[in-house]
């Protein structure tokens, strides 16, 4: 992992085919950057039914962030609707699985983390008043604000979160102690090397 705090502006992401070919996706960051991932944060853009494409040894963590909503049908037979405003659902990578519109374009939070070598925990949460976000060796945690606008305290020489950007807190071989104040809500991915 690298071993420096950041925030990716929204405006930063990359923007790329799926794997697939059937769809977009904005990649907000992977780790390590180069090679083989370990994790890997990024926003779908679904325009059309289709299938997703298969990650095998990958678990993966969808959160609907824009549009009406849309239904996965996988292909044992089970089905799990992520309707608005911010329903989400964890899966097996491996497992195939196609996307159905209920009505019109969909934006979704894509976590996908290597499960032989990371724990990944997402939350959601509003932003009210102070957070407090603590590293350690090992441990990174991913910021997402979906709203709003947020400042790291002063120590942390962050810029200012605007909606849709992404900070990524690191600090390597020590313990680093982050405080996050504004008003949204955000997603926090913490993010463990096993």
């Amino acid at each position: 992992m690298s071993h420096q705090s950041r925030v990716i502006a929204a405006n930063e992401y990359r923007r790329e085919r799926w794997k697939n070919g059937t769809g977009w996706t904005r990649e907000i960051v992977r780790m390590p950057e180069t090679g083989d991932w370990d994790w890997r944060l990024s926003i779908a853009e679904i325009e059309q039914d289709g299938p997703f494409s298969v990650f095998p040894g990958i678990d993966r963590e969808l959160v609907l962030i824009r549009g009406n909503g849309l239904r996965l049908r996988f292909s044992d037979g089970e089905v799990h609707e992520l309707q608005p405003p911010h329903a989400r659902l964890r899966f097996a990578g491996e497992r195939e699985v196609r996307s159905e519109l209920l009505d019109g374009p969909t934006h979704d939070f894509n976590l996908m983390w290597r499960r032989d070598a990371v724990a990944a925990e997402l939350l959601h949460r509003p932003l009210v008043g102070p957070m407090l976000f603590f590293t350690e060796p090992g441990v990174t945690w991913a910021i997402h604000l979906l709203a709003g606008q947020a400042q790291f305290d002063q120590a942390s020489e962050l810029p200012p979160l605007w909606a849709g950007d992404t900070a990524l807190l690191v600090d390597g071989e020590r313990r680093g102690r982050y405080a996050l104040e504004g008003g949204g809500e955000l997603l926090a991915i913490k993010l463990r090397l096993l």
